[in-house]
């Protein structure tokens, strides 16, 4: 394609929040040009979110079924990789084509262009395709979606080396023996415990001083001893010196020891695609790593451009990216809000036991200048705990600003613990007085019960 179009709005990347707001914009009658260079719906549902649930959902099946002796009969469990490799081809990636997420674009009546998107000005957007350039006047403005991509850290060695990401590690069609995941965060330590379920001898590197940092260190101390007593070795605290590979990996580490593994996993974490994208163009810094918003998502500075999702650096997640969306399209809709509000961004891991967490960690708000109360309460010796027994770790701590009587931040890890989470965001979202949580009802015996007794812990 080449040429010229006019449109009012121009959409640069149609991940989730993109491809929402393309077809939103179109259906509340805006002209819309939507641009995106790899697969509509982006990381999520092809690489992310969608393929790794599918195998956390089937790891933890096993990790079920392995429990049934402790608590009512015997089990003989036999992995087989073969469903979830062909559950995620056929099911969640249509074998990676994004052929119906184009068709329900356009059916939405958005002009979809593959290629290349960068500004080119105020009001203009270029577009590099495979059959030449195509140009796009602007009447309204312009969003940005560009996302992230894996980040592959500058290791001796590791550029000359096989490595997977995670957009390898959903399109295994076998597994390896071993692997070394390098990266605790959360697509590290989810990732680590799928394969080890199903046999992988799987070892976590983590240069920093434990795994799951953002989380608070209760929460992360409950997850290490977990993957611990399923095998998985946890070397945190320790970086990476120098990559191998001679059909087998060796991944040298700065204590002087060294890890071997048939292969290697890069998950240490993501980078912004910001760097071609013609920010230099509009006035910006071609080499920022997030663009800074107001409460409307209009960059800083800049007529006519709005910036949703990981690019804005409010947090790299799908939800954060629709909910950005939502706010984008009252605005250029002409709406009255409501705006963009980040005191209650919840997110989840989906380890075993799951980590949920909310708001501010008791680190985070005392950094602030806040007269904290923090509560804990262990889900092991919470009713439903107790009851659950095997695969029962956990735990609920809440984090409290005496000073207003209300919660800004909390965590639940434990079975369902990004589920259990959703009664505290809303406290933290809608500043529900301490006093009336602690009069309220819980259901007896239930996982979220703990909430409870974390609450009347807080001093």
């Amino acid at each position: 394609m080449t040429g010229q179009l006019e449109a009012d709005v121009v959409v640069i990347g149609l991940g989730p929040g993109g491809e929402h707001l393309a077809a939103s914009l179109s259906r509340a009658g805006l002209s819309v040009v939507g641009v995106d260079r790899r697969l509509v719906g982006g990381e999520c549902p092809y690489f992310g979110c969608i393929p790794s649930k599918m195998m956390i959902r089937a790891a933890d099946a096993l990790a079920e079924a392995r429990r049934v002796p402790s608590l009512g009969g015997t089990t003989e469990v036999r992995p087989d990789w073969t469903t979830v490799a062909d559950r995620i081809r056929d099911e969640a990636t249509d074998d990676w084509d994004d052929r119906v997420a184009v068709e329900r674009l356009e059916k939405a009546g958005v002009r979809f262009v593959r290629g290349h998107g960068r500004l080119a000005g105020p009001g203009r957007v270029t577009v590099a395709t495979d059959d030449g350039e195509v140009a796009v006047t602007v009447r309204r403005g312009v969003v940005l979606n560009t996302g992230t991509e894996p980040a592959v850290p500058p290791i001796d060695g590791l550029a000359d080396t096989p490595y997977w990401t995670n957009r390898d590690a959903v399109r295994l069609r076998e597994l390896p023996t071993s692997l070394v995941v390098l990266g605790g965060g959360a697509i590290g330590c989810e990732l680590a415990q799928a394969f080890s379920r199903f046999g992988v001898e799987v070892t976590i590197v983590e240069a920093g001083e434990r795994i799951l940092g953002p989380e608070e260190p209760e929460a992360s101390g409950v997850v290490a001893a977990a993957l611990g007593a399923e095998g998985i070795a946890v070397r945190a605290g320790v970086g990476v010196t120098s990559v191998a590979h001679d059909g087998a990996f060796r991944i040298g580490l700065a204590d002087g020891t060294s890890v071997a593994a048939q292969a290697l996993l890069v998950a240490a974490g993501r980078r912004t695609n910001l760097g071609d994208v013609g920010l230099d163009t509009v006035g910006l810094d071609p080499g920022m790593r997030t663009i800074d918003v107001d409460e409307r998502m209009r960059a800083a500075g800049v007529d006519g451009l709005w910036a949703i999702g990981d690019i804005t650096g409010k947090g790299a997640f799908t939800h954060m990216s629709m909910y950005q969306a939502n706010v984008a399209i009252r605005d250029l809709t002409g709406e009255d809000g409501p705006w963009a509000d980040y005191r209650a961004v919840s997110r989840a891991t989906f380890t075993d036991p799951e980590v949920g967490s909310v708001g501010l960690t008791e680190d985070q708000a005392r950094k602030a200048g806040l007269r904290v109360g923090v509560g804990v309460a262990p889900l092991p010796e919470s009713s439903r705990g107790w009851i659950h027994q095997a695969g029962n770790d956990g735990l609920i701590k809440v984090v409290a600003d005496l000073d207003r009587g209300v919660l800004v931040g909390a965590t639940a890890v434990g079975p369902a613990g990004g589920e259990i989470i959703g009664m505290l965001v809303t406290a933290v979202h809608a500043e529900v007085p301490l006093a009336t949580l602690r009069g309220m009802h819980f259901a007896y015996p239930t996982f979220h019960r703990a909430i409870e007794t974390a609450l009347a812990d807080v001093s």
